[in-house]
């Protein structure tokens, strides 16, 4: 009995399955042996189920939304793949904050056991992977945490991240020689490094074992096919900040200023590192060896820090020398012969504002970026607007955008040149509307499709689709306002008389309405008559019926019988007298009810 208590009183304080049932269990084994012993031992484990039983349907919330049948493949962006990362990380936080207020050692089983489930389903995921190697350095086992990032890298061995991570962990706490390997299985033969990874390793170098380490790996990973711009700039900056030798940086520089002169972002990095040293005279010399080599596409941002270099430390003739030279490189001459060459107000602006400072206001800049815009397209012919919108409203339009692109330009202010009120009671009625045949020509102005092409457009389109489409097309009302009364689009189309296609390759040619539509009044008041006497149910009843009848009819293959093909026939004109009846436009539905039936029966 002993045991059994033991048993239980473990198995009630464990948030799991069950454990109001284990608990009746318990209080029913308790009293079963002394009343009196119950009563006290229940009152005493009484908080302590309660508190499990809270954890475990705490815990029950986020387990429920886990797909515990997910394969673990690579991410792929999906929203199910997404949702089920949310869920995992709301079940770990879950753990970590230790609803069950245990110990820490039974508390980091748990956590543990929960990232080895997440990584059974999140296998390719390297935040898990990372997340679950630091949770375990925080926690003091920096093995266990080696262990995890082993297993990362054999799971993603191509993820430079986990790579760092773990050289990181192995070089904070003093293991450089393992972190040198970590950075060295990186590398591989150098072949295929990135500068990325050569970048690191000489950092790695300078921080572990000095100064002529790192430079002894630079000049051999200078002779690596992959060797960009970035690893020069980043080891001339090692050298000019960390070493205080701009001596050498400067060397740097230079020899690489040889390879990667085609490069502007290598040019403004040189650029800057002039600045440091405040040599204005040799910013001058690198400028100009640049931009004589540099295309003009490529040379935008090197003519702007070269403008900007002399508004701070040009004189004046030497900044408006500049300005000129950069117009002169970057701007064409219009197609009508007019130079962009003038001076403007925007080169006043540029040239008297100091970092987020203007000389104007923000509708001034504004006012300025849409003139600049109005005056480079002011001679250019253009196009026909389409869908009713006119020349004046697209170069408003056009010209908000240009402002847009501005970073100063905030307000984009739109066109209200043809906003009209809507109003349903503005709407011209269908009495207006004249409604032709399918082969006439639709109205110009009184259609929807009126939206500035010829008629003859739309004759085409209406001659190129099928009769009963093109009829429906020329029974649609006009449409004023945003969008059109659906009631009345559909009273509209049940009171067309719509061509029926057969069969046989042509179609059978129902008369159409020629003339006005009846108006909103005496559609409503037929809506209305038809609501009475109709039956919703009755009628939809017969309409599928009708429909597989004849559909199963059509579908069988010609009997040789001669009473059978009589039969056939009869139930032939049957079913067309039927649809000609529904479609005749008659205000009630009950004759037309009343029609079919006697159809049937004779």
């Amino acid at each position: 009995m002993t045991s059994v208590r033991k048993a239980y009183q473990r198995a009630i304080v464990t948030p799991t399955h069950h454990v109001e049932q284990l608990w009746r269990d318990y209080e029913n084994f308790e009293n079963s042996i002394s009343r009196a012993l119950a009563k006290g031992l229940v009152s005493e484990y009484q908080p302590k189920y309660n508190s499990a039983r809270a954890v475990y349907r705490e815990r029950k919330k986020y387990i429920d939304e886990i797909d515990w049948n997910m394969l673990a493949i690579p991410p792929s962006g999906t929203s199910k793949e997404e949702m089920q990362w949310m869920a995992w990380k709301r079940l770990l936080a879950f753990e970590k904050a230790n609803p069950q207020r245990i110990d820490s050692a039974s508390a980091n089983k748990r956590i543990v056991f929960t990232y080895e489930q997440c990584l059974m389903h999140l296998y390719h995921y390297p935040d898990i992977w990372y997340e679950y190697a630091t949770w375990h350095a925080k926690a003091g086992s920096i093995d266990s945490a080696i262990k995890v990032f082993q297993r990362a890298l054999k799971a993603l061995p191509d993820s430079e991240m986990l790579r760092y991570g773990y050289a990181e962990l192995e070089e904070s706490r003093g293991a450089i020689q393992a972190a040198k390997k970590v950075y060295e299985n990186l590398l591989g033969d150098g072949s295929n490094a990135s500068a990325l990874s050569h970048i690191q390793f000489i950092r790695f170098l300078r921080r572990s074992e000095g100064v002529e380490a790192a430079r002894k790996y630079f000049l051999d990973a200078r002779k690596s096919p992959n060797c960009t711009y970035h690893v020069y700039v980043a080891h001339a900056m090692m050298a000019f900040c960390l070493d205080k030798d701009a001596k050498m940086a400067h060397n740097v520089f230079e020899a690489g200023l040889k390879r990667f002169m085609h490069e502007p972002g290598y040019i403004l990095e040189y650029a800057d590192f002039l600045y440091r040293l405040n040599d204005d005279r040799n910013i001058r010399a690198l400028f100009e060896r640049a931009l004589s080599s540099l295309p003009p596409e490529e040379s935008v941002e090197v003519w702007k820090k070269f403008t900007q270099f002399e508004q701070t430390y040009g004189d004046l003739a030497s900044m408006l020398k500049v300005e000129q030279r950069r117009k002169e490189a970057l701007f064409r001459t219009g197609d009508d012969g007019t130079s962009e060459l003038e001076s403007s107000l925007q080169d006043v602006v540029s040239r008297y504002s100091f970092m987020d400072l203007w000389p104007c206001s923000s509708n001034d800049l504004d006012h300025l970026a849409r003139q600049e815009w109005l005056a480079r397209n002011i001679n250019k012919k253009t196009d026909k607007p389409t869908l009713g919108i006119e020349a004046g409203s697209a170069d408003k339009i056009s010209s908000g955008v240009s402002s847009n692109t501005n970073p100063l330009a905030k307000v984009v202010y739109p066109d209200t040149s043809k906003m009209t009120i809507y109003d349903p009671r503005q709407m011209s009625g269908p009495a207006a509307l004249a409604v032709p045949s399918a082969s006439g020509t639709l109205p110009y102005s009184g259609t929807p499709f009126s939206s500035g092409g010829p008629p003859n457009a739309l004759n085409d389109i209406l001659k190129s689709l099928p009769p009963a489409f093109a009829a429906f097309m020329t029974n649609l009302p006009a449409v004023e306002g945003p969008t059109p009364d659906a009631d009345f689009v559909i009273s509209v189309c049940l009171q067309s008389n719509i061509p029926l296609a057969t069969g046989k390759s042509g179609t059978a040619s129902l008369p159409l309405q020629s003339g006005p539509a009846p108006c909103t009044s005496d559609i409503s008041d037929s809506s209305k008559f038809r609501s009475r006497d109709r039956q919703p149910g009755k009628r939809k009843d017969m309409d599928r019926q009708e429909d597989d009848e004849s559909s199963t009819v059509q579908s069988q293959p010609l009997p040789r019988d001669v009473f059978k093909i009589r039969q056939l026939q009869k139930t032939r004109v049957a079913s067309s007298s039927r649809v000609t009846s529904s479609y005749t436009g008659s205000a009630s539905y009950g004759s037309a009810l009343s029609g079919d039936l006697s159809g049937s029966t004779g």
